[in-house]
């Protein structure tokens, strides 16, 4: 009997949110709204809204001994998240510097901070956790080598959900436990690199070539492209008025994690993760914006 329906393995940060009439080019200064402090980094994001949706959900990650660190295991702790696998570390906590937009666009710049400090040997001290659920959610806003310690340190029967944010090269041996593979259209892009063609129905099964078990492409409010071996499909996306797109695709990520974990076959998860993700866009930050599964369009 596993302890948890999903745990995740990422970062952790303090979001600091300035809205702008539009984002700076290069050499460019603009004028924004008063700083907003949120919490947020992709692991502690799908954590949280794994949790709100109700999952048993478990994180591991470091923060720094500091008021942002106490900041987010108060956030984590709120929502429901076992934190027993949050290591605290001498290391200021990451922290992630967005503007966004007035059509919910946003440019995101990462100082990793205790982050980067997430090592493979804390995945190896941490085998009850990942024993302990039958999908295990990363991302790469850690080190890589430890992504790499986490697909050989799967249980049996385990499932790997991998997001590669920010996009790099992936070893073979972690696509090929990857199921699925989530990218975004400038993800896919970098992944694919030349070799990418001009329609999603293209990427899917160039990305499916690099060796992962599955893929699931998303399209923002298009919905999202879903691939394995019997073929491509896509599911929509619910219409909504996006706010701030902060955050979307880790609930997007977290839904369909934890749903893949109670049997849902891939499209089914994808289609739920898409509410997810549009309930999420019409609201401002990322944790805060994140809906319980009777907020969800159509519940």
């Amino acid at each position: 009997m596993h302890h948890h329906d999903l745990l995740i393995v990422g970062s952790a940060n303090a979001d600091l949110v300035v809205a702008v009439d539009r984002r700076p080019a290069a050499g460019e200064t603009v004028l924004g709204s008063d700083l907003a402090v949120h919490t947020g980094g992709k692991g502690a994001n799908q954590a949280v809204a794994a949790a709100r949706l109700g999952a048993r959900t478990a994180l591991l990650a470091r923060v720094g001994d500091d008021d942002h660190g106490r900041l987010l295991l108060t956030s984590l702790r709120a929502a429901g998240v076992d934190t027993a696998g949050v290591l605290v570390d001498e290391a200021p906590t990451g922290v992630a510097l967005i503007v966004v937009d007035p059509g919910g666009d946003n440019s995101i710049v990462v100082s990793q901070g205790a982050n980067a400090r997430l090592t493979p040997d804390d995945i190896r001290a941490a085998g009850d956790l990942l024993a302990s659920a039958p999908v295990v959610s990363v991302q790469l806003e850690i080190p890589l080598a430890t992504v790499t310690e986490v697909a050989r340190a799967l249980a049996p029967g385990a499932r790997l959900v991998l997001n590669p944010s920010p996009p790099a090269p992936l070893p073979d041996e972690v696509l090929a436990v990857c199921d699925p593979l989530i990218v975004n259209e400038h993800e896919a892009r970098v992944l694919l690199g030349d070799s990418a063609g001009e329609r999603p129905e293209d990427w899917a099964p160039a990305l499916l070539a690099l060796g992962p078990r599955s893929v699931v492409v998303t399209l923002g409010a298009a919905g999202a492209l879903v691939a394995g071996p019997d073929g491509c499909e896509r599911v929509p996306s619910p219409r909504v008025e996006p706010v701030d797109t902060t955050g979307a695709g880790d609930a997007f990520t977290a839904a369909l994690a934890w749903r893949l974990g109670r049997g849902d076959d891939l499209p089914r998860a994808a289609a739920y993760a898409a509410r997810v993700g549009s309930a999420a866009v019409t609201r401002k930050g990322a944790q805060e914006s994140y809906p319980t599964a009777e907020e969800l369009p159509g519940a």
